[in-house]
């Protein structure tokens, strides 16, 4: 079996509203005047994706998904596009599809992880299938059948933010990851305002998206003990290139400390391990370049004693089983996988996995891990179809 073609399909999906739950939440630090660390907006609320599709020259075909954010990823909807279609894409037709790790290290270039990594799981998918097999056993097997669910709750006054997990409650969710990183007095409010309304029992973890100085970090974490938020982890408290900063937090604090902007890849990973920067890596397919690479940061953190969170990186259908396919095959992660994109959209799928990876959860505040052949799930290309962006040459 041959590959034939590549090519990427653009999706760009209008919003309701946009993620941000307070008037300029998101915009500017709330307090103190400072700018935050965002990602630049379009005009009006919009989510964009490429999905890549590959075919084979035995009428069989595997179907990827790349986020497009060029705030987080630094790729825009065009630009992966151009490169799946133009660069990437190119360099693996003609090739059989069953060694990944060599098709991958042919377009393992620097830049375009997002990009790399629509064509990592269109790869997995169709060898998968190919073999009648779900990706888990590409993967190493499956270890669990059911993940549980976080969702982020971006940035707003401390009762926006209460009653915004409240909503998800309502609807089974039982884990949440609240964006701070302003002044660490008004963000342990917020803490303690979503802790109060949730009660004890769901788990709270907290994003400062490198928002804090090392100090400031630290002053956090001890109001968060103060206030017994019974935080499970801090994410990103300082800028990504601080990792010396990032490991005096570590060592001054009980709360856990998570990489994620500053491990994009295993290179990333390995070197902040070196500097005992953290006690858990981040680990987003589209940030570190596919299932592959995802596989071998979660092996990386194992061997070194850390965990790993799967990350929130939005999607449809493909990237959501993508995550539960991995969630599913490592060993261990921390606590819940976040899946933000829930809240926003549907995941544009046929059959029953429409309803069973959309909200609301299960009383068990989980998804259950697709058992089907490749990524076990079929895209609705009807729904696909009136959402995707033609205006691109």
């Amino acid at each position: 079996m041959k590959i034939t073609r590549v090519f990427a399909t653009p999706v760009r999906i209008p919003l309701k509203r946009f993620f941000y739950n307070s008037e300029s939440a998101g915009t500017k630090r709330e307090w103190g005047g400072r700018l935050s660390r965002v990602t630049p907006k379009r005009p009006s609320p919009i989510l964009e994706y490429v999905l890549v599709t590959i075919e084979t020259d035995e009428g069989l075909s595997g179907i990827g998904e790349a986020p497009a954010d060029i705030g987080f990823f630094g790729q825009t909807l065009e630009g992966i596009q151009s490169a799946i279609d133009d660069y990437l894409g190119p360099l693996i037709v003609g090739k059989e599809p069953f060694d990944i790790p060599y098709l991958m290290d042919r377009i393992d270039f620097r830049e375009n992880s997002s990009a790399k990594s629509g064509i990592d799981i269109a790869l997995h998918d169709l060898v998968a299938k190919s073999r009648g097999i779900s990706i888990s056993e590409l993967l190493g097997g499956a270890k669990r059948t059911r993940i549980p669910v976080a969702i982020e709750i971006a940035g707003g006054s401390p009762d926006d933010m209460a009653a915004e997990c409240v909503k998800y409650m309502a609807m089974n969710v039982r884990a949440f990851k609240p964006k701070i990183g302003s002044i660490p007095a008004k963000d342990a409010d917020r803490l303690r305002a979503i802790r109060e309304a949730v009660g004890p029992n769901v788990s709270l973890r907290a994003d400062a998206n490198r928002g804090y100085s090392p100090d400031e970090a630290i002053e956090l974490c001890g109001l968060a003990e103060k206030y017994n938020i019974n935080l499970e982890l801090l994410e990103q408290p300082v800028e990504a290139y601080d990792l010396p900063g990032m490991a005096r937090v570590r060592r001054s604090v009980n709360i856990p400390i998570e990489a994620d902007e500053s491990c994009f890849s295993i290179h990333d990973a390995a070197q902040v391990i070196r500097e005992n920067a953290a006690d858990v890596l981040n680990i987003k397919i589209a940030k570190v370049g596919g299932l592959y690479n995802a596989m071998r940061i979660a092996a990386i953190a194992e061997a070194a004693g850390l965990k790993c969170v799967l990350g929130t990186a939005f999607g449809l259908g493909p990237k959501i089983a993508a995550k539960l396919l991995v969630a599913s095959a490592i060993n261990d992660f921390t606590g819940a996988v976040e899946f933000t994109e829930l809240g926003l959209h549907g995941p544009m799928l046929k059959g029953d996995m429409d309803r069973a990876l959309s909200l609301p959860l299960d009383a068990d505040g989980c998804l259950p891990v697709p058992t089907g052949p490749g990524l076990g799930v079929e895209l609705d290309m009807d729904a696909v179809a009136r959402v995707t962006h033609t205006g691109i040459v």
